[in-house]
């Protein structure tokens, strides 16, 4: 191997020689117990002498990133309307409960459905993927966590016990402003973050905010999409009143709490001049 060589071209040169284990199933390490190296790095930058043992260790089958979010998102989108529509082996209903008297059903459906029809936009047309798979075995845990959620939350909105907000229709307006806000933001900041992607380059740069006032965000805080996503599950939680959306909203900010704060930590690593005023998801608390 020819010192200028990268990772990226020896797991093609291993490719060759042991072509089960395609370049995506590989992870390649300095130390068994190491990172994976990147495909970008250059064997002599690495901190090896005129020789060096790199370690091979298969990550399995693997399915590329476009495909499990889209498969991800268009189960919640469809088993969603299974309980809106009431159909009877859901339900178990006869044909006076086939629609809710409640308009704010109509609107958590129509929110519902929104959101994740824009997150298969985004999965098309805006996201950028700095690793191009992920192992085949996690999808099956992804789905249950998005298509069993989806299918609990619609279960309890869309039954006919199921009970309007207390404080009606103000309540209702507020959590939608806040949910068009928090989507248009979630929206903004997943373009801004395409944006320095570009031309297929996989350089890690600082996000700062644009002219678009949704990044402004970027001022204080590492992961604003984050941010967003969590607002926007808040504000279809006051909108629909119901508990079990409240714990999947919980649920959400827990896990990426735990995002943001592994990301503002590889900034900071990454970045000597990183931002020291931001903070990982929540402005000047968390």
């Amino acid at each position: 191997v020819e010192p200028n060589a990268t990772i990226g071209e020896i797991r093609l040169m291993f490719h060759k020689l042991y072509p089960r284990w395609y370049p995506a199933r590989q992870s390649i390490k300095l130390d068994p117990k190491g990172k994976s190296l990147r495909d970008e790095e250059i064997l002599q930058h690495l901190p090896v002498g005129t020789t060096a043992t790199l370690y091979f260790k298969d990550l399995g089958p693997q399915i590329g990133w476009t495909t499990v979010f889209l498969i991800e998102y268009t189960g919640p989108l469809f088993i969603y309307f299974l309980f809106y529509f009431r159909m009877t082996f859901v339900y178990g209903l006869d044909e006076r409960f086939t629609s809710s008297p409640h308009p704010v059903v109509n609107l958590a459906c129509i929110c519902h459905s929104f959101h994740y029809i824009k997150r298969l936009i985004e999965t098309v047309f805006v996201h950028r993927f700095s690793r191009g798979t992920m192992p085949l075995r996690n999808i099956v845990k992804n789905c249950l966590y998005y298509w069993g959620f989806a299918a609990w939350l619609a279960y309890y909105i869309n039954h006919p016990l199921y009970t309007p907000p207390s404080y009606g229709k103000k309540q209702i307006n507020f959590a939608v402003i806040m949910f068009l806000l928090c989507e248009a933001g979630n929206f903004s900041i997943h373009v801004a973050l395409s944006d320095l992607r570009r031309n297929g380059s996989k350089t890690r740069k600082i996000p700062y905010p644009t002219k678009n006032p949704f990044t402004w965000l970027f001022f204080f805080v590492s992961c604003p999409n984050y941010t967003y996503e969590v607002g926007t599950w808040i504000s279809f939680t006051i909108m629909t009143q119901c508990v079990p959306v409240g714990l999947f909203t919980l649920l959400c900010f827990i896990q990426m709490t735990i995002w943001a704060k592994d990301k503002h930590c590889t900034y900071l690593r990454e970045f000597k001049d990183y931002p020291s005023h931001r903070m990982p998801i929540i402005p000047f608390l968390l």
